[in-house]
């Protein structure tokens, strides 16, 4: 308030605004906000010619202070600072290593030499909305644009948590939509051309897993031999067979069970040489390297460990695949390294992924089946459960998700579920009355 104002003998409480004629002929106003960083009063200044101009500027100050819209003290940030400190001292610490690769991409590759020199508290919508138009028309695919989208919204979304942001302008940007063209699963007659050329083939047995269980690429490398449960049961009727075992009974029948409970990943070498740099510029290339290679971790999310129920073929798939890797065991002897691994090297060391993607491409090609992602195999399990109509509840346990919405992203129509919904609607339309042969009439083909 105006220090005139005030009756002779009182002062302003501690933090109040005050309003006063300076001696350079201005009127000034000061607004107490909040607190600095060093812990002394965040006191902004305002000033106009008149005491009514400073008094509207005060009240503006005051408003958007108790609104908590306003800016916090210090240098302006820009959005190339924002996003380097948001992603090395806020999400590395605490997301998985996939998601950094992830963010890391976004922001060094197209965030920063797109949007980076714009001030933090004055970037737009529209700026936004214009380096995805710009991304777009430069031939990136939806996939990349939502990864763009999903790291600067995350980033945002921070600093609008620690008021950074007046108001944050990813909130008014749509989300790109994925191209669900990117996204094609095999077909039934392509997953049988894959196990059929596949049923002889070291390590076959992995793509079964990848086709009917829809396990990730790391999920898949992880497995153990203590993660599979193997029951055998009697097939014959009462009294039995006399077998000692059910599965020395003429009639067994196997069932099993998957534990999915760690996942494989490649990670990259880190340098360690800290304030004393080796002078190579790959982490691989540090003689002090650390955090790379094959790393063991848990899976992508808590719903990821679960347990699977596998199919009677699929088990006997994998008990021809353990008896085989028994006689690789043999030939390597001293060589081998006894880490349980269900998909091994021949000395037994795990899978490295880049081997395991190439495996797959040759698979795809031997088999005369087109061109697939692996992460497709996923989607094309994803596929199958919608075409035997498993409940959602059931789907979402065997595939690992934590949310049912993911089924709209991996599971797809197919053919065979669209030529069957064309065949009961057309029973159902154009059927003649009494006509059990399941072909309608030719008379029938046009309503009445």
């Amino acid at each position: 308030m105006p220090r005139r104002n005030r009756p002779e003998g009182t002062r302003a409480p501690n933090g109040a605004s005050s309003i006063y004629l300076g001696n350079d002929g201005y009127w000034h106003g000061r607004v107490t906000v909040g607190v600095k960083d060093n812990g002394r009063p965040d006191r902004r200044h305002v000033q106009a010619k008149t005491e009514a101009e400073v008094t509207k500027k005060v009240r503006q100050l005051e408003r958007a202070r108790d609104a908590g819209s306003l800016e916090k003290a210090g240098p302006d940030w820009t959005v190339e600072r924002w996003l380097l400190h948001w992603f090395e001292t806020i999400a590395l610490p605490s997301v998985r290593y996939k998601t950094q690769t992830y963010y890391r991409t976004a922001i060094s590759k197209y965030l920063i030499p797109g949007i980076g020199a714009h001030k933090l508290k004055r970037l737009e919508s529209e700026h936004i909305e214009k380096l995805y138009a710009r991304l777009r028309k430069e031939g990136a695919k939806s996939a990349t644009l939502q990864q763009v989208h999903i790291t600067l919204r995350a980033a945002l979304n921070e600093a609008d948590r620690r008021d950074r942001l007046g108001k944050n302008p990813i909130s008014a940007v749509r989300s790109p939509k994925i191209d669900e063209t990117e996204i094609d699963p095999l077909t039934v007659a392509d997953a049988k051309a894959i196990f059929a050329s596949t049923r002889t083939l070291r390590n076959g047995a992995r793509w079964a897993v990848a086709l009917a269980l829809g396990l990730r690429q790391g999920e898949a490398l992880g497995l153990k031999w203590t993660d599979l449960q193997v029951e055998w049961h009697h097939g014959c009727p009462e009294p039995g067979c006399g077998a000692r075992t059910a599965q020395d009974c003429p009639s067994a029948h196997v069932t099993g069970l998957l534990v999915v409970r760690r996942a494989l990943q490649r990670q990259t070498w880190q340098h360690g040489c800290g304030e004393r740099p080796c002078g190579r510029k790959r982490g691989a290339d540090c003689p002090q390297r650390h955090s790379g290679g094959l790393v063991v971790v848990e899976p992508k999310s808590r719903a990821g460990r679960r347990v699977v129920s596998v199919p009677p073929p699929l088990v006997l798939a994998l008990l021809a695949h353990r008896e085989q890797q028994e006689a690789e065991r043999r030939i390597a002897a001293d060589l081998w390294h006894d880490g349980q691994w269900v998909f091994a090297q021949p000395t037994g060391k795990p899978t490295d992924p880049r081997a395991d993607y190439g495996e797959w491409k040759a698979v795809l090609k031997a088999a005369g089946v087109r061109e697939a992602r692996l992460h497709d195999a996923r989607h094309t399990a994803a596929t199958f459960l919608l075409v035997l109509g498993i409940g959602e509840r059931a789907v979402m346990d065997v595939m690992g998700w934590s949310k049912i919405t993911m089924a709209q992203r991996y599971q797809h129509v197919p053919d065979e579920v669209r030529r069957g919904i064309a065949t009961q609607l057309g029973g159902l339309l154009w059927q003649a009355p009494g006509d059990d042969d399941g072909e309608p009439p030719a008379a029938a083909l046009v309503p009445a």
